[in-house]
């Protein structure tokens, strides 16, 4: 801050500057890996606000709807917490394996150093790398990397033309970064100050550039580095690559000074124990596993500085504590100094199956909910950039605020629609198959089997038309339900290249906190609303699809529904039979409709009932196989030879299953008409 002063009349002004400058990370070293890795997210205001208050002591409380980036602003704390405090440990609770996955991922992409993060409890195997983060994949980790760094020292002595074996321990380079590296440089910038006391900054001359690079001691062991290793135009940007050059130096000492107690300890028990207690920053677990580990954690003496719970609307009050205690106090003074909870009470509550528990305990609510509801400040995110406006309309209604970000409206995949439909959301409105709708082969194991058969039939129907599969998922109510589309998928679908099998089938609840570009979702019931009555399952069910949702169930039961009606009103605006375009394909660079535009109406096929929708794709799949046969045809004699085998492999698999006669009454539609 600069103060100015200065007369006004008779009286004195205060004029006062605040000078801001952008932080500008130091060179790191010249080689491309030591380059740091940026945040390519712009946040917005509000994330902004959610971060900047996760990083002050206290509690935190971050309200994020779906879409909204709760998890980028989690990682970013993370991020921030781990750069600006280097002697502080994080805990990251979150109820799911999933969910805790997901948040690993990420915080694997950014700026943290490997030998930092760990990963507790049996999900690590789930992680999406080939990087082992648990406990004793870390131990692994660390002593291979000892071994790297030691040949970085023994390459380095060898370019200063050192004798004697100084890179056979952590101990021995220690010993040799003090007495010959560290002397090295003293001496090179004691040559550089007095060169530099001798003439002005802004008039060097290029003898003192020169000096620079002549007198850098290390250019042997630099020699690997992208050419060249000193500019020459600058006195100040080689003097910063030159640093850059040592930091990258004492970054290996100070990992090997780290590493040392690895070649005294000799279990694997004893190095996984002090990697948990001294040399992981950033710990990940879920509170099932920190419930487990407990009475291990506090005799280890566990210490950590920060918590940071995902899903905390998801996580029960007696859970939520849990991880809070995993640590002693020491001299009556806790070491505890931040704890973020980040999750959205408008979705799914903890899972409590004592209804008496349930209801009338109210032990569904969470402590994440019960602070929201007492009042406790709140930052709630209020811009989602997750699905098209017209989607995030379904449940925009919940929440207090909830607008689109930027990229909703601009980014060309939410501009266009979805080929083969005519809209980009519908209800589909399905009736009882042979006068069944839900049944119960077990008690509340609830399956409605025209509701299955229609749904499979639709995500043929998109593989057809070129969709891929990995960008489906197919959710539905009920456990009952699932099981059954996944027999009827693994029936029709799996044995198919063609085909093949949707990225999940899955129940609503057990997808919360994920997502896909289109979803697929049967409501199941027909007799009574059901589970589905609760809003907060609804918003999640509503909430997982970016670019297409397509909904099959009973809309007499549901449109009278009081709860759900905000989201019905608009599903009612369109038809709920099911408007399709079959000669659109699916091609992610070719040209599409925009939004707002109509199809030709001779090009609308307008499906009536799962009957109907079951014959089109039996037939649809049977035009598909006609035009592969004329297409083998008509090539070249040479290529025929080459696709008999393909053409049998595709009659094998695909035309004799749909001749195959059965006992089923769905497969008599489907098949013999």
């Amino acid at each position: 801050t600069q103060s100015t002063w200065g007369k006004v009349g008779e009286s004195s002004a205060i004029e006062r500057r605040i000078l801001v400058e952008p932080y500008r990370i130091p060179n790191r070293g010249p080689y491309p890996y030591n380059q740091p890795k940026r945040n390519a997210i712009r946040f917005t205001p509000t994330q902004v606000e959610a971060i900047r208050s996760g990083m002050q002591p206290g509690l935190t409380l971050v309200v994020g709807p779906p879409g909204t980036g709760k998890t980028d602003v989690a990682v970013q704390i993370i991020s921030n917490l781990y750069h600006n405090d280097p002697q502080h440990r994080t805990l990251i609770v979150t109820h799911s394996n999933q969910a805790l996955n997901q948040l690993f991922e990420k915080i694997m992409a950014l700026d943290i150093e490997e030998r930092h993060l760990l990963r507790l409890g049996h999900g690590e195997e789930a992680l999406e790398t080939e990087k082992d983060f648990s406990r004793y994949g870390r131990v692994n980790y660390v002593l291979y990397h000892r071994l790297k760094l030691l040949a970085e020292v023994a390459r380095l002595q060898e370019s200063l033309g050192v004798l004697g074996d100084v890179s056979y321990t952590c101990e021995t380079a220690a010993h040799f970064h003090l007495y010959q590296v560290v002397s090295r440089w003293e001496a090179y910038l004691n040559k550089i100050k007095t060169d530099f006391k001798k003439t002005n900054f802004d008039n060097l001359n290029e003898k003192s550039i020169e000096l620079i690079s002549s007198a850098f001691p290390f250019h042997g062991y630099f020699s690997n580095a992208p050419p060249p290793l000193f500019k020459g135009k600058s006195y100040k940007e080689d003097f910063e690559i030159a640093e850059g050059c040592w930091r990258h130096l004492s970054k290996i000492f100070t990992e090997l000074d780290e590493f040392r107690a690895f070649e005294l300890l000799r279990t694997g028990r004893e190095r996984s124990e002090y990697l948990l207690v001294r040399e992981a920053r950033v710990i990940a677990m879920t509170c099932t596993h920190a419930a487990l580990r407990r009475r291990d954690l506090v005799k280890l003496a566990f210490q950590y500085d920060n918590i940071l719970m995902e899903e905390s609307a998801q996580i029960l009050e007696i859970e939520t504590f849990i991880p809070l205690l995993l640590q002693n106090t020491h001299h009556g003074h806790n070491r505890l100094k931040r704890w973020i909870m980040i999750g959205d009470h408008h979705q799914l509550p903890p899972v409590i199956k004592n209804m008496a528990f349930q209801k009338y305990s109210n032990m569904e609510q969470s402590l994440f909910t019960r602070l929201v509801r007492l009042g406790v400040p709140t930052v709630e995110l209020d811009a989602q950039g997750r699905a098209r406006s017209s989607l995030a309309n379904l449940y925009r209604w919940r929440y207090k605020r909830l607008d689109d970000l930027p990229h909703v409206l601009e980014q060309q995949e939410f501009k266009l629609v979805n080929p083969g439909f005519v809209h980009d959301f519908q209800f589909i409105d399905v009736q009882d198959f042979n006068g069944i709708g839900e049944s119960q082969p077990n008690p509340f194991f609830y399956q409605n089997l025209a509701e299955a058969e229609y749904v499979v039939a639709l995500f043929m129907y998109m593989r057809l038309i070129n969709y891929p599969a990995s960008r489906i998922t197919i959710l539905t109510t009920y456990n009952g339900q699932k099981h059954l589309i996944r027999d009827i998928v693994k029936k029709r679908c799996a044995d198919h290249e063609s085909l093949g099998e949707p990225h999940k089938v899955t129940t609503v609840d057990r997808y919360q906190g994920q997502q896909n570009d289109y979803v697929i979702l049967s409501l199941v019931r027909t007799k009574a609303v059901g589970h589905l009555r609760d809003v907060r399952r609804l918003i999640v069910a509503l909430s997982r699809a970016r670019l297409g949702l397509y909904v099959v169930g009973r809309l007499s039961l549901f449109r009278n529904c009081y709860e759900l009606s905000p989201a019905f009103k608009q599903f009612l605006e369109l038809p709920v039979c099911l408007h399709l375009v079959p000669n659109e394909l699916y091609d992610e660079e070719g040209e599409r409709r925009r939004l707002g535009e109509t199809p030709d109406p001779s090009n609308i096929l307008i499906i009536n009932d799962m009957v109907h929708m079951a014959n089109f794709v039996y037939h649809f799949f049977g035009d598909k196989f006609r035009q592969i046969q004329q297409l083998i045809l008509a090539a070249p004699p040479t290529c025929q030879d080459e696709t008999v085998d393909v053409e049998k492999e595709i009659v094998n698999n695909v035309v004799e299953p749909m001749d195959t006669e059965t006992d089923n009454n769905v497969d008599a539609i489907l098949y013999e008409m």
